[in-house]
């Protein structure tokens, strides 16, 4: 039986593994299956080598191809019946690309705020998604972005990804503690939004990420690398849902 996806809430901690920039679709299903075995979600993190120098599926020779196939309905995700994936764009064409994702199934889809013309076009972007049936849509934001380039669109947002990394791309880049004051900002001005963070996340951390308003944790070494992932995972959730105590 399939796992249906949960309502987005302000006040429900979710630990999402990441699955950063899979070479190809090979390796896409291995981590998934990896992932399923705890976790409801996935993140599916996908560069172009563009937005950043990691060039992952589908953007490698004859993968778009693939892509179209998902969103014709020809093939399906990996193990769509067991998890739930979102999906992180680091792009410098998110419109397109998310839209593929949406009609293949993603159900969140996050395109960088960096990544678009102009506020119009972040608009029809995050429309175009919903319509093609995204459950959620919404934008990331890297660390060094001032916020009032995000805000005017965050009405339009079920979700804003707070980048907690400088470098973006690979598992393992150094956790910034500047991420904690843009995280409070936001969830100050905007309460019931949800907000997620992303990069460098971990057993030190957490809690205050969770304080500052964070209640959705993108999560990639902590649980790729440590002795048992499961418990990782569930220690990173108890962690968290024991902050907003």
């Amino acid at each position: 039986m399939s796992k249906r996806p949960r309502p987005a809430s302000n006040g429900v901690i979710e630990i999402v593994p990441t699955n950063t920039c899979p070479p190809d679709l090979a390796e896409l299903s291995r981590r998934s299956a990896f992932f399923a075995d705890f976790s409801e979600w996935v993140q599916l993190d996908i560069s172009d080598g563009l937005f950043t120098q990691e060039r992952s599926w589908p953007y490698g020779e004859g993968q778009w191809a693939e892509l179209e196939s998902l969103a014709d309905g020809s093939l399906q995700p990996p193990f769509v019946r067991d998890i739930n994936y979102e999906t992180h764009m680091m792009v410098e064409e998110p419109g397109e690309l998310g839209l593929r994702l949406a009609q293949a199934g993603i159900q969140r889809i996050i395109g960088h705020v960096e990544a678009f013309a102009d506020e119009k076009e972040i608009l029809e972007a995050l429309g175009a998604w919903r319509s093609a049936g995204a459950r959620e849509v919404g934008l990331a934001i890297l660390l060094d972005t001032p916020l009032p380039v995000l805000e005017p669109m965050i009405p339009a947002c079920d979700v804003v990804q707070v980048m907690s990394i400088a470098t973006l791309g690979k598992q393992g880049a150094p956790y910034d503690i500047r991420a904690i004051a843009r995280i409070g900002e936001l969830h100050s001005k905007y309460p019931t939004l949800t907000i997620s963070v992303d990069g460098g996340v971990s057993m030190k951390n957490i809690a205050e990420l969770t304080r500052a308003g964070a209640r959705r944790f993108g999560v990639g070494s902590a649980i790729t690398k440590a002795e048992n992932p499961k418990v990782a995972y569930e220690q990173l959730k108890s962690l968290a849902e024991s902050a907003l105590e």
